[in-house]
């Protein structure tokens, strides 16, 4: 384990994040908080150990103030055995002491970690550069127009919160004083968005219809690289869509699905469940509808009750591949085993236990900074920031900024592939077991369709000209 201060300067232990060329890598088994977990073992059987030497410091006392009154014995006898006795018992304070000292510096370190965290469970997130990300912030939008996921993390909850305020005073401080004192995390961008949603209804989620479409063989890549290369084909072809792709290795079958990105619509809020309106339903209401959508196109591809499931999206299809994660209904029925997401904000997503995650975020993307939560630092989720510098090249479309690019985070994933970080070779390791070697398989699209908003309702005689306006018929006064 790597340590920013080695153990015998006297400071805390404090393990450094991983890096590997453009790579950090925060999480997994080289992550900080398994660390800490490990340590915080060690610092158990430690302080067990200690108790064990102190035992026999006490018998050794014992013994010798029994051998105190043959001390002016001879001296090869009474002497020599209680000047032995006495440093024996001194060795063993000497051990306790050291082993006491070890495990009191692992809990302060861990004491320290915890504290350096808790600001961020009531909305406050501190980018590992403290108030260096303002300046960052500057130059970033003086040359790309677009802020940074650190920048993003730290401002979108303030920010939020006084947009809300704007729009719906009452509504909001109703909502806020319900949360506190039901004890809830009034930070929580679930919550905020729904409160949202109240006063703009043509967001609210609709029921989704999955479409099963054409099945092709195909080449199956199953790293990294391999599964946003499956994003990539995706994108390229109509709006709406999803992939069910079929794998089998060894007599099991695995199944990925694949996940695009935001395609905006105008209005939003139509036929296309990955519009604006997506991402709504993605943040706020947890991917009812896509969720349920998704299960029946794995029905139709042919998944049954318990099959092993892969997912993989882009942007806010990052966030309905987590969602899968924890939705109930989904897990009851089949076995996911991995999800890895790019440029999305997944960070308050907390998956059920036992699904391993690999998160993709470049440093200039402000989009995975939107949902105001850096991803947790867990044993089976590892979230790899991009640290390049990039900029939009004259003449193509900026989209989302430079650092929401596709083709970066692509490049990104082919790193991941030939790196030697333990964090991500575990995390590929957990990916392979899910999906074999790759080889042979076979892909289904399915076309993703939202329920058409109902029309507007009038009650008979309901004048529905808007207020103030005087209309005459032509030729009137």
């Amino acid at each position: 384990m790597a340590e920013a201060t080695p153990s015998d300067t006297g400071e805390p232990l404090v393990p450094k994040y991983g890096t590997d060329g453009n790579l950090e890598i925060r999480g997994g088994v080289g992550g900080i908080r398994f660390q800490f977990e490990e340590l915080l073992a060690g610092a158990s059987e430690l302080d067990a150990l200690g108790e064990a030497v102190s035992a026999v410091e006490r018998e050794a006392n014992l013994v010798w103030e029994q051998l105190c009154p043959y001390q002016n014995d001879a001296p090869f006898t009474g002497t020599a055995a209680l000047i032995a006795v006495g440093e024996a018992r001194q060795a063993a304070r000497a051990v306790r002491e050291e082993l006491q000292l070890i495990s009191a510096k692992v809990r302060a370190s861990y004491r320290e970690y915890e504290a350096a965290e808790s600001p961020s469970r009531f909305g406050i997130n501190i980018p590992p550069s403290g108030l260096m990300f303002i300046p960052q912030l500057l130059a970033d939008l003086s040359l790309t127009q677009f802020p940074d996921r650190d920048a993003v993390e730290a401002l979108i909850t303030p920010l939020s919160l006084a947009l809300m305020m704007d729009i719906a005073p009452r509504e909001l401080a109703l909502s806020l004083s319900a949360d506190i004192v039901a004890g809830r995390d009034v930070s929580a961008h679930g919550p905020m968005i729904r409160r949202l949603m109240e006063t703009l209804a043509w967001l609210k989620p609709r029921p989704v219809e999955a479409i099963e479409g054409i099945t092709e063989n195909v080449a199956v890549d199953t790293s990294p690289a391999g599964l946003l290369a499956m994003v990539r084909r995706l994108e390229e072809r109509d709006d709406g869509q999803i992939d069910v792709v079929r794998v089998e290795d060894g007599g099991r079958r695995t199944f990925i699905v694949v996940i695009p990105g935001t395609q905006p619509e105008q209005p939003a809020g139509g036929t296309n469940p990955f519009d604006e309106a997506g991402i709504a339903e993605g943040l706020g209401y947890g991917s009812e509808y896509i969720s349920a959508a998704i299960r029946d196109a794995l029905r139709q591809a042919g998944a049954e009750a318990h099959d092993q499931v892969v997912a993989v999206g882009y942007s806010q299809g990052g966030v309905h591949a987590m969602n899968l994660s924890r939705n109930k209904a989904f897990l009851a029925e089949f076995d996911l085993k991995y999800v890895m997401t790019a440029g999305s904000p997944v960070g308050a997503i907390t998956p059920d236990p036992g699904i391993s995650t690999l998160h993709l975020e470049h440093l200039q993307d402000w989009v995975p900074g939107a949902d105001g939560a850096p991803s947790p630092d867990t044993k089976d989720r590892v979230t790899v920031t991009l640290t390049n510098r990039v900029q939009t090249a004259a003449g193509e479309d900026r989209g989302l900024g430079p650092g929401h690019q596709l083709s970066g985070y692509e490049e990104g994933a082919r790193a991941i592939n030939s790196s030697a970080d333990p964090s991500l070779l575990a995390s590929k390791a957990a990916l392979s077991a899910a999906l074999g070697a790759g080889g042979a398989g076979t892909v289904t699209r399915f076309a993703l369709s939202r329920t058409p908003r109902e029309p507007a309702v009038h009650p008979p005689g309901t004048d529905r000209r808007p207020p103030g306006r005087d209309v005459r018929p032509t030729g009137g006064r």
